[in-house]
């Protein structure tokens, strides 16, 4: 049966959130639409909350993480082209991966054979309603897949935003059942992305669909990044052992990413100023509405329970969706800002942020790390946002080079 959320008590509240919210921004709202001027950050320690005294200019750690220097990206292929708004990609054991369409609703399978890559159709997921920024999102495949054969969905339906799971058998992919409903879905804002973690449990980004207050209700799902078991409970050891929710204070969070040394981390939509990459720790406050950016660039907000970004963007070079680890650095997607940026993560902080490939390919939704060390970029000129090529659009194959 599918866990449809409940209230649950409220042990997630901080402090001064009632003055924090009065003092929201109301700047021009920022969706998936979003000086080139590169990210400011500030070094991702643990427990870190508010008290940084400076503004943009916060000090940048070194740029290398290691001796011999960050990664070099390179475009050496295109996976796949004429793909309809492509958002999730899992990889599967025997190689082959599975990408999502937002706007279709239809599941590929992109398998290789003779150094290409055949695209096939396996199923859709009729549940899914389709709708600006909402549809058919994230995929995730079970870490039991040899055995189980379980992919997992986000899907905006026609009530709510939820997470399924369906079989993928060689007659293709069978019916999808709910796994956890009761997401708040909007016109924007519907977050997305899941992710299996080290500890075998799943994580989903879930956006404030457009209400800004349900980022700070911990008995809302919405603004939060929710932890689960593969059946949909709350998994053992959340903040509150009777909800999912694992982090709350988000706007609208479509990248997530594992670094090798367990550590998550997550890339989030700004609304006027500033886009964010944020560590992600269990059951921190990231602020939103009360927030955006750090505590030192939201004078006169109460900062206290709130913890800050490591980096922050102008809004017009980001519009962050997608986010993978690979080679040292973390890589983001980049909508708005039509590029791939690469921030370095070294063992005391992170370094200057890197752009890539800046107007090459039109606006980059997910960024998937391969088994193979290479980098899936999808572009999403197909949203109702971009200019469309013949091509478009396209996952893009990215070597990354010492």
């Amino acid at each position: 049966m599918p866990k449809a959320h409940s209230p649950a008590p409220r042990v997630l509240a901080a402090a001064a959130l009632a003055a924090a919210l009065l003092l929201a921004g109301c700047g021009t709202d920022q969706s998936e639409s979003s000086s080139d001027a590169g990210p400011s950050a500030t070094a991702p320690t643990s427990g870190q909350t508010s008290g940084h005294t400076s503004g943009a200019a916060t000090p940048e750690p070194s740029d290398a993480p290691s001796a011999r220097g960050p990664a070099r990206p390179s475009v050496t292929g295109t996976i796949a082209t004429g793909l309809e708004v492509p958002w999730g990609i899992a990889f599967l054991p025997d190689g082959s991966a599975v990408v999502t369409e937002r706007d279709s609703a239809r599941v590929l399978r992109l398998s290789p054979r003779r150094g290409a890559w055949d695209v096939s159709e396996i199923g859709t997921i009729d549940a899914a309603d389709p709708a600006v920024e909402g549809g058919l999102l994230g995929v995730a495949a079970s870490p039991g897949f040899d055995s189980d054969r379980t992919l997992y969905f986000y899907v905006t339906a026609s009530e709510d935003n939820r997470i399924m799971r369906a079989e993928l058998t060689d007659g293709g992919l069978g019916a999808a059942e709910p796994v956890l409903t009761g997401i708040p879905k909007g016109a924007v804002h519907d977050g997305g992305r899941l992710l299996f973690g080290p500890d075998g449990y799943l994580y989903a980004s879930t956006g404030e669909s457009g209400q800004r207050d349900l980022a700070q209700d911990p008995e809302s799902l919405g603004g939060k990044i929710l932890r689960i078991t593969p059946d949909g409970d709350p998994a053992p050891g959340n903040p509150d052992p009777d909800s999912p929710v694992w982090s709350l204070g988000h706007r609208n969070v479509q990248g997530l990413a594992w670094d090798d040394r367990d550590r998550l981390w997550a890339s989030e939509f700004g609304d006027s100023t500033w886009d964010e990459l944020n560590l992600v720790e269990k059951g921190r406050n990231y602020g939103w509405p009360g927030l955006e950016g750090r505590t030192a660039d939201n004078p006169g907000v109460p900062a206290e329970g709130f913890t800050d970004p490591v980096a922050v963007w102008s809004t017009d070079v980001a519009s962050p969706s997608g986010l993978a680890w690979a080679e040292g650095s973390l890589w983001l997607g980049a909508l708005r800002g039509t590029r791939l940026w690469q921030v370095p993560v070294t063992g005391d902080g992170v370094g200057r942020a890197k752009p890539h490939f800046v107007g090459d390919y039109g606006r980059l939704r997910t960024v998937a790390s391969a088994p193979d060390g290479t980098l899936w970029v999808t572009t999403s000129n197909r949203d109702g946002r971009g200019t469309p090529s013949s091509q478009d659009d396209r996952i893009l194959q990215v070597t990354l080079a010492r």
